[in-house]
């Protein structure tokens, strides 16, 4: 066992071996396996094949800049969906006190509290001074109604 340890480790040196997109890849393919065993289509059988051909090209590649690359990108993607995600969460537990607005310069989401009215705002960014309406100006109460049974 030891040998062929050894002589795996041998192999896999200069390599670039297991990241995210790896890991990302493993599950696609095994939810469009699941998927395919109710479906039962060729074209998703060749999908998957493709994948894991894929996926064990990118994991044996002694190009290890390129597989870096490619997985920096799938990173920052990961990122800017999970950030929109978090926003919505933020701005749905946040409806009552506050709103959310874009400083029209930088593009950067601002959190700014719920008053009625126009109002400056400077952004904490870029320093740019804008205009900000608020049609609503009173807070409104969520409450949930708990039914006897």
């Amino acid at each position: 066992m030891q040998k062929f340890i050894y002589k795996l480790y041998k192999f896999m040196y200069g390599r670039y071996g297991i990241d995210e997109l790896y890991k990302a890849g493993l599950v696609l393919c095994i939810i469009l396996s699941i998927i395919n065993i109710f479906i039962n289509t060729r074209i998703l059988t060749l999908i998957e094949l493709l994948l894991i051909v894929i996926i064990i090209y990118r994991t044996l590649s002694k190009n290890i800049t390129k597989r870096r690359h490619e997985n920096n990108i799938y990173l920052k993607q990961k990122r800017k969906i999970k950030n929109k995600i978090i926003l919505i969460k933020r701005k749905w537990q946040d409806r009552n006190t506050h709103i959310y607005k874009k400083c029209p310069k930088c593009k950067k989401v601002l959190r700014l509290p719920l008053k009625k009215g126009k109002h400056t705002c400077k952004c904490p960014i870029c320093n740019n001074k804008f205009e900000v309406k608020c049609r609503r100006g009173e807070k409104i109460e969520v409450e949930v109604i708990k039914r006897k049974k």
